[in-house]
């Protein structure tokens, strides 16, 4: 087997990704014709969220990369990672020592996919259509540091700040602030379906069966204006029920490149493979996984059996015997690899310990064992979710101080019903919308957070959270950052449990598929070619 190694630019102190290669000389899926890409993402519409592409609901990795394809936002992350750069903008910035002024200018000439110009008004639509409907899915949130929203012409916009906050442009990187068309998107109400008009690098055909989005053909935008390379004409994103299904169209060349979700069992295969033709590219991720807790449920009201729980959960042995090395023990809701990550549950917690966990029950006066649910879905996260649940309650249950049972839901159900407050704890992994500290803490802990949990904690929301967005320089936020991390662990509204790598698999005659996922996860089709196999 030959072995290649493709050695990257580190993003943000992340190893470079590594590719593991064999040789080959099978034409892969798809010849000049579309480049064809598995997932196990799904896409469904339900009553409960009848519009899941709509760019003001959308707020998950899986509909974000399809957005991404097609909704263009003024800013973008560049490749390698770093500060975000302009996309529909030709230029923007700060435009005051505060960071409460934000002027972004369209490129001149910019275009939708249907020949329309995109002007300074349809950006101001697209954003405070997102505000003004405030979607369930919380994604409006991101853009709540917005108080006004001014246009001068057709071509310049400005952003007035409620409050100073220096991760505005990566904000403005999301897809909840993509640009779309008054045309087609009604401004107080959402799109139902999965149709999408925008002016990004391709355009989009669903295919769509009992209200799922099944394929996703995208085809190069002829109209469209940025920095993006497209290296294609057209790529179809095909979704699977398994990762299995997914690991066996690409061994027959059904398709041509794999990505998330893949599960352990086929990641070790692909790793051990004698001779095969297909390429596995291993990449540093920020992807998380933790436990939420609806703090208001009686269950676990108490912060005792909430620090209770981050006393048993032993995150080594979850991670080894579930995920193997493909994820490590995760002590904050911060990964490791970003700057102001602090290790506050091992700090606070140290090693896993029953008789530590007992005192802390005791001491409140909580009756053992403690009776709770756990859920989790069955179909948004990958197959192994339901073994890592399985040795939650395993490890929970063998304590004697719980009494656990676990149930797993499709995401379509899972979802809504988590916002509602159904759930006393429940599994969730967190994408970074941007790689900053910030958003592994906003989304959770500030007003209108993500998960829709009660917690409320003021100096948080009131001190910490504004005080860390005030600092342009990440580094000198960390104090703020540092703090946040450790009341978290203290009061464990939320209790992290490990931190992913991310996988991509092509076959060997398909170019760019190491740029094809980003450090954040998001998949960037546009960097798909077709090579020569070898």
């Amino acid at each position: 087997m030959n072995r290649k190694t493709l050695v990257l630019p580190a993003v943000i102190g992340l190893l470079a990704p590594v590719l593991a290669a064999c040789g080959g000389s099978d034409i892969g899926a798809g010849g000049d014709d579309a480049i064809v890409v598995g997932t196990t993402d799904r896409f469904a519409a339900s009553k409960q969220a009848p519009a899941p592409l709509d760019p003001a609901y959308a707020y998950d990795v899986g509909t974000w990369n399809v957005l991404r394809q097609t909704i263009q936002t003024l800013m973008t992350l560049p490749d390698g990672g770093g500060d975000p750069q302009p996309e529909a903008a030709q230029r923007c910035g700060f435009t005051d020592t505060g960071n409460e002024r934000y002027a972004c200018t369209l490129r001149e000439g910019l275009k939708f996919a249907d020949g329309d110009p995109v002007t300074a008004g349809d950006v101001k639509f697209s954003i405070e259509r997102a505000l003004r409907i405030q979607a369930d899915s919380g994604v409006f949130a991101l853009l709540s540091s917005i108080d006004t929203v001014e246009t001068k012409g057709d071509r310049e916009v400005i952003f007035h700040l409620k409050t100073a906050d220096a991760t505005f442009p990566f904000k403005l990187s999301t897809p909840v602030a993509g640009i779309v068309n008054p045309d087609d998107y009604d401004k107080n109400k959402l799109r139902d379906g999965f149709a999408v008009d925008g002016s990004g690098p391709y355009t989009l055909e669903a295919e769509v069966k009992n209200d799922e989005l099944v394929n996703a053909v995208f085809t190069k935008n002829p109209n469209y204006q940025g920095q993006l390379k497209v290296k294609n004409d057209e790529v179809e994103l095909r979704s699977f029920d398994t990762p299995d299904a997914m690991g066996t169209a690409l061994s027959k060349g059904n398709i041509s490149v794999m990505t998330r979700t893949m599960s352990p069992s086929l990641i070790r295969k692909l790793q051990n493979a004698k001779s095969t033709d297909i390429d596995l590219i291993e990449q540093p991720g920020l992807e998380i996984r933790y436990l939420g807790f609806n703090t208001n449920d009686p269950s676990v009201k108490s912060k005792a059996v909430r620090q209770a729980m981050a006393q048993v959960i032993d995150r080594g042995e979850l991670v080894s015997d579930v995920y193997g090395s493909g994820a490590d023990p995760l002590y904050s809701l911060v990964p490791a690899t970003v700057t102001g990550h602090a290790n506050s549950f091992f700090n606070k917690y140290g090693q896993p310990d029953p008789a530590k966990a007992k005192a802390l029950l005791s001491e409140a006066k909580v009756t053992t064992p403690v009776k709770l649910t756990l859920h989790y879905t069955v179909d948004h996260y990958g197959p192994a979710t339901k073994d890592e649940f399985e040795m939650l309650k395993k490890q929970l249950n063998d304590s004697g101080l719980f009494e656990v049972d676990i149930k797993g839901e499709k995401w379509a159900t899972f979802r809504p019903n988590e916002q509602k407050g159904k759930y006393e704890v429940y599994g969730m992994g967190w994408f970074p919308d941007f790689p900053d500290a910030d958003n592994y803490l906003a989304p959770f802990l500030d007003k209108n957070n993500t998960i829709n949990s009660p917690y409320a904690n003021p100096e948080i929301r009131n001190t910490l959270i504004p005080e860390s967005r005030r600092q342009a320089d990440r580094l000198t936020a960390s104090r703020s950052i540092e703090e946040i991390q450790n009341i978290v662990a203290e009061d464990v509204p939320v209790l992290p449990l490990w931190q992913g790598k991310q996988y991509i698999a092509a076959r060997d005659d398909i170019t760019g598929a190491e740029r094809a996922l980003n450090s954040t996860a998001t998949l960037q089709l546009w960097e798909l070619g077709h090579g020569v196999s070898g």
